[in-house]
């Protein structure tokens, strides 16, 4: 069998090319979003960087943990708590405290992430001068990088109590690449920021932790914690995973399915090779294993020069998610053997699994059926593919009605959009040979009734051969129903999160800091003067809210947070329209919270236990309930249960008989002149347009990574299918030049049938990203969020351009032997 295999492989090259070249690609494919996947699963350990001289750094609480049965559960408080002055006085009597602040800064010309800190803690990074001296009076600061020089005066807003003011540089320091900073005495940085959320000590760790009981205490590499935003790499490790487990889930998919169908197709094109074998004596079991024999020779070669590509290709796609901002400066694709292992054996399955089905069915034949069927395909849907693609609808059903009765809101996660169509693909895909015949009748009927046989002939020749047209509209069909679902998805979700935001908000104007956080958590907000000024701004009915979040325990095991807004009831009225399923807004008061049908406990009067920003527990009383929606309603409590909570947005609304340019004037002398002025004041349609959730470029380089792959990968597909279609057709075509048909017409017969053929696959691939976005709007509807479709109209044109150019591309290069001259007829 192996040396009958050989040679079968090597008479014929074109189908052993068309396999092994599906194969090798999905191979590599799979290679390289395995080994992308296991690099991103280990980030280096990040060393100290502010505090990497410190010997001890203590840091105020900034974790929530909660015990429960099954352990303790923790979250990141939303207010994290200072160090206590009493701790720093105990700190104090063991050796020397330096006082930690950090407070955003804005410049005119400097980084926009520019922070302020105090001078004594630049000798823990170390910081070293490069030119002048320190600071020593009130208004001098020393700068990091080149961004100003040495004697430069600057105005400067900083602090949390925006302190503006005009600072001399006497000195600058190295750039340590980790922020951008000022340095002010520490006189002068405590009164502009009072609060501590850290300090260092001078003192043996064993002696502090005494000192400073249920606060943090970090030596070592744990010093990282007190830098900025210490969880960077945590947080890029996440996203990571998710970017390359998504990526590498649709790869999978995708290169499954059409290496699968490959396979299958080069087998059935061999039915009428089969039947002269049957009609010598062959048996049905040496049919099926000379073709098993086949596909295991080309699963190993495929699959081992798969590995090789991917291998090669992987530092590639490292280096251009980096140079993306899809992942952090370290990443690099490390040494590991086991996505090797996964992708080669996977191949391998894959190749063998493909032809099982047809081999079986190419055995089982009769030598005269087998030869009756080699020019028209018969039987095409058989039981198997009947069945899977069946069950795979009918699961793809069953599980979305069981997801809209229970948990609609699990359709709005990522994971679940991005899974859940590929179940309706295949099932699509499966049953396509039962769309195709009616299909492409309705399509190439206006052809058939223009002049000539090109319409006839490509209805025809469509038709009769089934299985070839199946195979070729699956490319095309999943290139179009992946992109459709999953951009469409995101731009459906994007557009109902839009109409909840304009929905809601009813005021005229928004006023937000312009400040950046201060990288501790609690943000500078507006100052208590600035928000007094604008409340008592004559014409304007003013709401306060400010930025908070509460933790509940539920079912005694899950610590859920849930971010909330902190406002008067009365205020929040005039601006804000809350959806609410029960109870009363005006209900609210400092011992009760509004909470949303997402909530296990959502009953209007009953008690919940929480846990305020701060950590602090208390028992809180219903007052109303919100629907679901998109997921982003939250919680609203009043200012008395989020005490450390900054204000951040002021809405405001023109009282009647008020004259709004009157007020927009007032609004703007009370937050201050530009470019030093403390907020912006911003219209209702203008703060939309900011606050509205669109794909950021980030996300979208994810995607189209995402997609590009896969869809690169189809692209070559159709195009391999197509060359393989053709060069079977060999036989065929010749007989249309002996009828007289030129070599023109033959191309043109060819480009015409490519192009019905991508149009029957965009059309299927439309018809699976429809059914999967009215899933989604359904679920919207049942979570009384306000449901647009939306399809990416753009996307799935190029999509469908590219796919037709390519076909069109491929359908005219000409097979073997078909461009000789024009034969003579015979006399």
């Amino acid at each position: 069998m192996l040396s009958i295999a050989v040679r079968g492989l090597r008479t014929r090259w074109t189908t052993f090319t068309g396999t092994f070249l599906a194969l090798s690609l999905g191979v590599a494919l799979l290679t390289v979003m395995g080994l992308a996947l296991a690099s991103s699963a280990d980030a280096p350990e990040r060393k100290p960087e502010r505090f990497a001289a410190a010997p001890v750094v203590v840091r105020g609480q900034d974790t929530l943990r909660v015990p429960t049965p099954i352990g303790e559960r923790t979250q990141k408080l939303a207010h994290p708590r200072p160090v206590p002055a009493r701790t720093i006085a105990a700190l104090r009597a063991l050796g020397r405290v330096v006082e930690d602040r950090t407070f955003p800064v804005r410049a005119p010309g400097a980084p926009g992430d520019l922070v302020g800190h105090p001078w004594s803690t630049a000798a823990f990074a170390p910081y070293d001068l490069t030119a002048g001296r320190a600071p020593s009076a009130p208004d001098e600061v020393v700068a990091t990088g080149d961004w100003t020089t040495v004697g430069q005066r600057l105005r400067t807003p900083a602090g949390p109590v925006r302190v503006v003011g005009t600072v001399r540089v006497p000195g600058t320091v190295d750039t340590p690449g980790f922020e951008n900073a000022l340095f002010y005495t520490d006189a002068r940085a405590a009164r502009l920021s009072p609060r501590i959320p850290q300090v260092v000590v001078t003192a043996t760790p064993v002696a502090v932790r005494k000192a400073a009981p249920g606060l943090n205490v970090l030596t070592g590499d744990a010093r990282r914690f007190a830098d900025a935003d210490p969880d960077r790499d945590r947080e890029a490790l996440t996203a990571l995973n998710a970017l390359f487990g998504t990526a590498g889930g649709v790869a999978g998919f995708v290169s499954v399915f059409v290496v699968a169908s490959t396979f299958a197709f080069a087998v059935a094109q061999r039915r009428r090779e089969f039947g002269l074998l049957r009609t010598a004596g062959a048996t049905p079991g040496q049919i099926r294993r000379t073709v098993v024999t086949e596909a295991l020779l080309v699963g190993v070669l495929a699959s081992a020069t798969g590995c090789a590509l991917g291998g090669y290709a992987a530092p590639h796609l490292a280096s251009r998610v980096v140079a993306g901002g899809l992942a952090p400066a370290w990443f690099t694709i490390g040494d590991h053997a086991w996505p090797y292992h996964l992708a080669f054996w996977t191949g391998l399955l894959v190749a063998l699994c493909g032809v099982l089905a047809a081999s079986w069915r190419a055995g089982r034949t009769p030598p005269t059926q087998a030869l009756r069927e080699a020019s028209v395909d018969t039987g095409t849907m058989t039981r198997g593919r009947l069945l899977t693609g069946a069950a795979l609808l009918l699961t793809a059903a069953v599980t979305l009605v069981l997801a809209l009765l229970t948990d609609p809101g699990d359709l709005l996660h990522r994971k679940t959009y991005i899974s859940r169509p590929m179940l309706l693909i295949t099932a699509t895909a499966l049953l396509s040979p039962v769309l195709v015949r009616p299909s492409i009748r309705l399509l190439t009927w206006p052809a058939t009734r223009l002049p000539g046989a090109t319409g006839l002939l490509v209805r025809e020749n469509t038709t009769t051969a089934l299985r070839r047209t199946a195979a070729l509209t699956a490319p095309v069909l999943i290139t179009v129903a992946l992109t459709g679902s999953l951009l469409g998805a995101t731009a459906t979700l994007n557009e109902a999160r839009t109409k909840e935001l304009r929905a809601r908000t009813t005021a005229d104007f928004v006023v937000t800091p312009t400040g950046a956080d201060d990288g501790t958590g609690t943000g500078t907000g507006l100052t208590a003067r600035t928000v007094e000024r604008l409340r008592a701004l004559p014409g304007a009915e003013v709401s306060v809210t400010a930025r908070s979040a509460v933790y509940v325990l539920e079912d005694d095991v899950a610590l859920i947070r849930s971010e909330a807004r902190a406002a008067t009831p009365e205020d929040l009225a005039a601006t804000t329209h809350l959806p609410l399923t029960s109870g009363r807004l005006a209900d609210l008061d400092d011992d009760s919270i509004v909470v949303n049908e997402e909530w296990a406990e959502h009953t209007v009067g009953d008690h919940v236990t929480v846990r305020l920003g701060d950590g602090t527990p208390t028992t809180l009383r219903i007052a109303a309930v919100m629907p679901t929606g998109t997921g982003d309603n939250g919680v609203y409590i009043t200012p008395a249960n989020a005490p450390s909570a900054p204000v951040d947005r002021v809405d405001v609304k023109v009282a009647a008989g008020a004259d709004a340019t009157t007020v927009e004037a007032a609004l703007r002398r009370a937050v201050g002149p530009a470019p030093t002025a403390e907020a912006q004041v911003l219209t209702r349609t203008a703060w939309l347009r900011t606050v509205s959730p669109r794909t950021d470029d980030t996300t979208r380089l994810g995607f189209f990574l995402v997609l590009g792959l896969a869809l690169l990968y189809t692209g070559i597909s159709l195009a391999n299918t197509l060359l393989m279609s053709t060069s079977d057709r060999t036989g065929a075509l010749r007989s249309l030049r002996l009828t007289g048909a030129t070599r023109g017409q033959l191309l043109g017969l060819a480009v015409a049938e490519s192009l019905t053929i991508v149009t029957l696959g965009t059309l299927l691939g439309l018809l699976a990203t429809t059914v999967n976005l009215l899933t989604l709007t359904t679920a919207l509807t049942l979570l009384s969020a306000p449901p647009t479709l939306q399809l990416p109209w753009l996307p799935l044109t190029t999509t469908a351009l590219a796919c037709t150019l390519l076909a069109t591309a491929t359908s005219l290069l000409p097979p073997p032997r078909t461009n000789k001259k024009r034969p003579r007829p015979i006399n």
